[in-house]
């Protein structure tokens, strides 16, 4: 079989020849392209001839898939799968695996991160450093003995949540499905709007479906403390983005910490959060650790390895 890295997905040319010579010992084919090429063009003539592709976040359309007739396997190196046509896979019979978990710690360490920049003001004050400023009178806050809102206790969720614990903070959670050994005398499940009400900070890690879509709506968001802050490193779409950047502009909450958006970075000039106050934007890297893509590679090959045993 002819197995297809349309991406790199950290996988170095060491690796890459390794990988290859792995396979060709086991009677296939293993390429590996070296760039990222969203192109649906490319990445069609990439895959034409592939029976297991492996690709990250790329958006994959019944246009490009119906161009892939030998496709077996899609093994997509994220978490995610709103980017793939599942519909198109499952009715040709497209076996579609992913990598969940490789970034639980990575995504859950940068939302810490996050909140203490936004309550530090890390970034902007390294600028004014930079431009010979002091500190000019302002005063961070502290994570210590907040109250946090979870929303979303996947693996994700529940690693945030221990990580805050560590630094003395209550917990309040929402979640879909809901783990009774959670429960403490730290972590409590409420409901969301008395979530929303109550956190001092809230955090997201709830996969994007129809059902959370702008789940953290306009109407959700007039529910918070001015004094509360946003982080979000699940889905830009969780999220009314306009609603949020009305509050921050509006002082109606203090402030946000993102890294997902409606689309993939680069953002376009009129995304509206990219003049509100106190709102730490970065490009979707709540993912990317050295450590996150050596695991997603691991997990990745195990369950290709998996699926052509299957076929044995």
């Amino acid at each position: 079989m002819k197995i297809t890295a349309v991406e790199p997905i950290g996988i170095t040319p060491a690796l890459a020849e390794q990988l290859a010579a792995d396979f060709a010992g086991k009677g296939h084919q293993f390429v590996c392209f070296p760039d990222r090429n969203e192109n649906p063009e490319v990445l069609a003539e990439r895959m034409a001839d592939a029976d297991i592709v492996i690709i990250s976040n790329i958006k994959l359309s019944a246009t490009i898939l119906s161009k892939c007739p030998k496709l077996k396997l899609l093994a997509v190196a994220f978490t995610g799968l709103d980017h793939i046509d599942l519909d198109f896979c499952k009715s040709h019979h497209i076996e579609v695996v992913n990598a969940s978990g490789y970034a639980t710690v990575a995504v859950a360490e940068l939302a810490i991160g996050l909140m203490l920049d936004v309550y530090r003001r890390i970034t902007s004050l390294d600028a004014d450093t930079r431009h010979l400023l002091n500190r000019r009178n302002f005063l961070g806050r502290e994570i210590s003995g907040k109250t946090v809102g979870i929303v979303g206790t996947g693996a994700i969720g529940r690693k945030t949540a221990e990580l805050l614990q560590c630094f003395g903070c209550k917990i309040l959670a929402w979640s879909r499905t809901r783990y009774a050994e959670l429960e403490s005398e730290t972590f409590h499940y409420v409901d969301l709007d008395t979530l929303m009400r109550e956190s001092d900070i809230i955090s997201l890690h709830v996969p994007l479906t129809a059902e959370t879509t702008h789940l953290i709506s306009a109407d959700k968001l007039v529910l918070c403390k001015p004094s509360a802050i946003l982080i979000n490193t699940a889905r830009g779409n969780v999220v009314d983005m306009s609603a949020l950047a009305d509050c921050l502009k509006n002082h109606r909450l203090a402030g946000a910490g993102i890294d997902v958006f409606e689309c993939e970075p680069p953002l376009p000039q009129d995304q509206v959060l990219l003049d509100a106050p106190n709102c730490v934007l970065v490009p979707h890297v709540g993912y990317a650790t050295r450590e996150a893509f050596d695991i997603r590679i691991g997990i990745m090959m195990d369950k290709i390895n998996a699926f052509l045993q299957k076929l044995q």
